[in-house]
């Protein structure tokens, strides 16, 4: 066994360690509205976003991709959570751009750093006139069991996919010649645009999910965690204790 593995499998034991510790901290860290249930959605929306990205584009785009969307979409849906009005353009712009980086970051082994840095650019411009013109992750904000799809939730969708596939085209012309570059462009539009869609329409659920989690349920949840990274944590003693030859 690679003695990097054998950190790797550390480093995720003493995390999943902290993070049980949190869920088992629950009252002490603010109930329903503590940073936890910034977490929970955090990780809910990573794992959303992240699968549907990474199958369409590839796991690193869909790893990238997945973290900056579920961190973003977390803060914002966290505060719409409180009653609260959605932040200034100014830190939405913040929330694009970092969006936008990660899908440029996400498509720089693909495609190198021009084109990665030009789509980064433009997406990032593209989704700070969507937050100007009221289009918002957490417009028409309500936490339910079913899913819901708005006409305007739609056509958002629409107009983002088509966006997309524009940009992956101007791209290809401008920075770097794109081979088919029509289907790829289309590819990145529709599997953008339909994951983001599909959050949006179970964007309900997760946030009711969120809001309502049992405070027994959670106890047991992080308790579970931590025995987990116990025995993450442990697997290097029981490698030396045995005698195994690490490489």
């Amino acid at each position: 066994m690679d003695h990097h593995t054998v950190a790797l499998v550390s480093i995720t034991g003493t995390c999943l360690d902290v993070l049980g510790s949190l869920y088992l901290a629950y009252d002490l860290l603010g109930g329903q509205h503590g940073p936890l249930r910034l977490l929970t959605r955090a990780v809910t929306y990573s794992v959303v976003f992240g699968i549907g990205y990474g199958l369409g584009l590839g796991l690193f785009f869909g790893l990238a991709s997945g973290i900056a969307s579920g961190i973003t979409l977390s803060i914002e849906f966290t505060r719409a959570a409180r009653g609260l009005e959605h932040y200034s353009l100014f830190w939405e712009g913040w929330f694009a751009a970092i969006r936008g980086f990660a899908f440029g970051a996400g498509l720089y082994r693909i495609l190198g750093f021009g084109f990665a840095v030009t789509f980064a650019i433009l997406i990032t411009l593209g989704q700070i006139l969507a937050y100007s013109g009221g289009v918002r992750p957490a417009i028409a904000y309500r936490p339910s069991l079913r899913p819901r799809l708005t006409r305007r939730l739609f056509w958002a969708t629409v107009r983002r996919t088509v966006g997309y596939t524009v940009t992956a085209l101007v791209c290809s012309a401008l920075v770097h010649h794109v081979d088919h570059a029509w289907s790829f462009a289309i590819r990145v539009g529709l599997v953008i645009g339909i994951v983001t869609g599909v959050g949006t329409m179970v964007n309900p659920y997760i946030e009711y999910y969120a809001d309502n989690l049992p405070e027994r349920r959670l106890g047991a949840f992080g308790i579970a965690l931590i025995f987990c990274g116990f025995a993450l944590q442990s697997l290097q003693y029981w490698l030396a204790l045995l005698d195994v030859r690490l490489t």
